[in-house]
This record gives C-alpha cells, structure tokens and sequence, in this order.
C-alpha cells in the first residue's frame, strides 16, 4: 500500500523545479530522489504519452509510493549508478536530471530510523537500510581520528576534536546506541544555547558518513555529462554547504575542486552552461508552511553542446 505522500515529504521549490526543467511533452527525464514522488508527479503532469520517467530510490519505504503510470520507471539503486540503471532499461540519454538531495521528511519523521534528534531510537541512519555501516558502527568502532575527520568535515563541528575524545572515553563504559545515549555522552561538548545546531551538525556528520553521501554525489554528477543531451538540463536541490559547493564547483567548472581545464587555445572545456548565476531559494511563502526550505539552495545547469 502507498504512503500518503503530502504527509511522507512535501516537496521543496516544487513549481521552481519544473521550471528550471524545462520539460518537453516527449521528452525522457530522470528523478534521482523519488521520495513521496512529489516532484515526479509533476513531471508526468507535463509529459505527453511519448514522455518517459525514470525514479532512482535506495530507501525501501520509497518503492511503496510508486506511480501507476505506463510512461514512469522506478529503479530501486542509489542515484550514484545513474548511468548503468540507464543502461540497462536502454536509455542512453535524456532530456532533464533533477535530484533533490538530503533526508526526507518522512525519514526524519520515522522514529525507529535514527535520522532524527528530535525522537529516542535506535542510532542507524541507514538511507538504504540494508548496509552494514550504520550510525551506532561509526560511534563504537572508528579511531578518535576517524571520529575527529568526519565530525569536522561532514559537520563542519568546530570541537571536532574534543568531540571525538570525548566519545572514544565514554564508549569505554558500554557501546552508545541510542539517541539518547549520544546526547547524554557529548552534553559537555555543546555550547550553551546551541544545543539544537550541534546535535543536527553531529547527526549530518553521521549520516553523511553511514551514507557515503558525498561521494555518491560527486559519482552521480560525474556521469551526468554522458547521460544528458545537449541542452539538457541538470537540476539539484541541496540542504548543506557540504553539497551545494559540490553543485557549484561542477556546474561552473566540471569538476569539483581546482581552476577550470583549458584547451591547447585556451578555451575553457566546460561541460555545463549554469543557468542559475545564484542559487535559486525559496520564496517567503513557502517558508511560511515549509521549514526545511529554509537551508534549501537550487542550482540549474544545461548540458553544452
């Protein structure tokens, strides 16, 4: 049976999106984070009976909101094997690519998933919920140098340090495995009065790290140059700096770190042509009723030719 997909994630900048698709009626288009299936609704809303939609969901409680519609596909794979999936249902290039990146507001809302600080559970963080690594193996059997690289990385935690040594002694008295047992441990190491930024900065550093999130991102954007079509368009929606300036550094340069590469002329060898100078963010109505538009940043760039 389908969730209720207005109460599993209400979709973030949804008419902004479709816009920066720039969907034609015949066209094939891929939506790498199906989710409640809120945006890719709309997408076949604007498709005619020679359109196609391709999905890509990891999260097994995603595959139950699949669309009953002859023109849509749901692949069940991390958006990181975008070109392969392809591949295999015979496509070898589309129109449009839209991913809209982070948790969903059903994730969040889920308890016994761990994403969230908000609920005692147990810590996982899993997206896919068949991986090995989960969030309770990060806390109980990474180095405190381990622990020290991704809190400052992936949180962006300023005592990432102390964080890290903190949970390496506690762990000592018995493994850390609920939400509750990780706030207690690290309540020395919050700043007064932000206690509810530090917890989310820890738990971002988690997930990102139980995920691969980061590295899936920079794989998936990698073989969008091959996938799309000239004048094909690429629109992502992040949530964190961590991920927009990946966005931004690939769709200004192709590639995400460094000056752009030149030709023998000097030209510059670009594979994309941005068509958002800044990044489009949400109007003040939407983050009336909205809360998680408020960190959300949206990038649009078109495939060269």
């Amino acid at each position: 049976m389908a969730n209720n997909p207005t109460v599993y994630h209400v979709p973030v900048m949804l008419n902004e999106c479709m816009e920066a698709m720039a969907i034609r009626p015949d066209g094939v288009y891929v939506d790498v984070t199906f989710g409640g299936g809120g945006h890719s609704r709309e997408i076949l809303k604007r498709l005619g009976s020679n359109g196609r939609l391709i999905a890509f969901d990891q999260d097994p409680d995603a595959v139950k909101n699949t669309l009953d519609d002859p023109r849509f596909t749901l692949v069940h794979h991390n958006f990181r094997f975008l070109k392969n999936n392809l591949r295999l249902l015979g496509i070898r290039e589309v129109d449009g690519i839209l991913a809209d990146l982070g948790v969903s507001s059903h994730q969040f809302d889920s308890p016994e998933r761990g994403f969230s600080i908000r609920y005692d559970a147990d810590l996982d963080m899993r997206m896919d919920q068949v991986g090995e690594l989960d969030a309770k193996k990060v806390l109980n059997t990474y180095s405190e140098a381990e622990l020290h690289r991704i809190f400052g990385m992936y949180g962006e935690i300023q005592n990432a340090r102390s964080l890290a040594a903190r949970i390496v002694m506690e762990r000592l008295n018995g493994p850390i495995e609920t939400v509750a047992q990780l706030k207690e441990v690290i309540k020395r190491q919050v700043p007064k009065g932000k206690e509810h930024k530090y917890h989310a900065q820890v738990f971002q550093a988690l997930r990102i790290e139980v995920n691969g999130e980061l590295a899936a991102l920079q794989d998936f954007l990698e073989q969008t140059v091959a996938v799309l079509k000239p004048g094909g368009r690429l629109v992502v929606m992040s949530y964190h700096s961590l991920e927009d300036r990946l966005v931004k550094n690939f769709m200004q340069k192709g590639k995400f770190r460094g000056e752009v590469e030149k030709d023998f002329y000097g030209n510059e060898i670009k594979p994309f042509r941005v068509i958002s100078r800044k990044a489009v963010t949400a109007r003040p109505d939407e983050l009336e009723v909205n809360n998680r538009a408020r960190s959300a940043k949206l990038r649009i760039a078109e495939r060269g030719t």
